[in-house]
């Protein structure tokens, strides 16, 4: 029986033509292939982020990343913990994009709160702006300190201290944000708006008087200022005054307007033109045929 290579070597350089019913040994390579044993291709279950806590700031999400040789936070975030002093470094950063940096310094010690266990570890402190999703970044000097174990497959990483452990799953960190949305709800008491308006109205009783909507009944059994109910009072006895000036000025207008349409003179036409009116003061004349008879005009 020849060997798979051999077999295959005859047969493309046409030393030997393929037999019907022939047996070919196969090396342990193609078997796999043919039988499907390869293990299946997977997609890139995205980053691995663990929620932690420095002193009394919920960090919120840190990234882990094994390609990091240090601890990394931004300058904000420093700012907002106020922890101890930053040290002078001569630390350079290369960035992605083979862009050089300069870090602000280095602060040693910092204790991280992940779950149930605290770490120390030292951040490099760098003046960026910060990501408001993932903030700080936790890197390789971080995950041996807390003897983390990655399962990329599953998207499980695992930190111990001890014979104990704790799991944190990126699936989960997926589907349930750690972005903490507060809602607040305000309920209007009357009693304290009553207060605070009797306050006010306390300070100038005429101003209250006209500003609040209630009357002086309401008003007095709510609000214990005599003062502003005897003003309320004053306003509510005052009668209405009405004006008829708007009035007067229109029927002026329309006076001047009549005057000045009947010293308007109308000229003279020509013999098969003549004038008629459209009201019977004849204010308004409009010209038309001299055949037209009465009906048709």
């Amino acid at each position: 029986m020849p060997s798979y290579a051999k077999f295959m070597k005859d047969l493309l350089s046409r030393k030997r033509k393929l037999q019907e019913d022939e047996i070919i040994m196969l090396t342990e390579d193609c078997s796999a292939i043919i039988q499907k044993k390869v293990p299946p291709k997977l997609k890139d279950p995205g980053s691995f982020v663990i929620p932690c806590e420095i002193g009394n700031l919920m960090v919120g999400k840190a990234l882990c990343d094994l390609g990091a040789s240090i601890n990394l936070m931004p300058l904000s975030i420093f700012k907002r913990l106020g922890i101890g002093e930053v040290k002078l470094t001569m630390i350079t950063l290369q960035l992605a994009d083979r862009s050089v940096t300069y870090p602000y310094g280095v602060v040693e010690d910092v204790l991280v709160k992940v779950d149930k266990f605290i770490f120390p570890a030292d951040f490099v402190v760098l003046d960026m702006e910060e990501d408001s999703k993932v903030p700080i970044i936790l890197g390789r000097p971080f995950l041996a300190t807390g003897r983390a174990l990655i399962d990329v497959q599953q998207g499980k990483l695992m930190l111990r201290v001890a014979d104990e452990k704790v799991t944190f799953s990126i699936n989960e960190a997926l589907q349930h944000s750690m972005d903490k949305e507060d809602c607040f709800r305000v309920e209007m008491d009357d009693s304290l708006m009553l207060e605070e308006m009797g306050k006010y109205m306390r300070k100038s009783p005429l101003e209250g008087a006209l500003l609040t909507e209630m009357g002086a009944k309401e008003l007095s059994e709510k609000v214990n200022d005599e003062e502003v109910v005897d003003c309320v009072y004053q306003l509510e006895a005052l009668k209405p005054v009405f004006t008829s000036k708007r009035g007067v000025e229109e029927l002026n207008r329309d006076e001047g307007r009549m005057e000045e349409t009947s010293k308007i003179e109308l000229k003279p036409l020509p013999s098969h033109l003549k004038y008629r009116f459209l009201d019977e003061q004849k204010l308004n004349p409009v010209i038309v045929n001299n055949e037209l008879t009465s009906v048709e005009e």
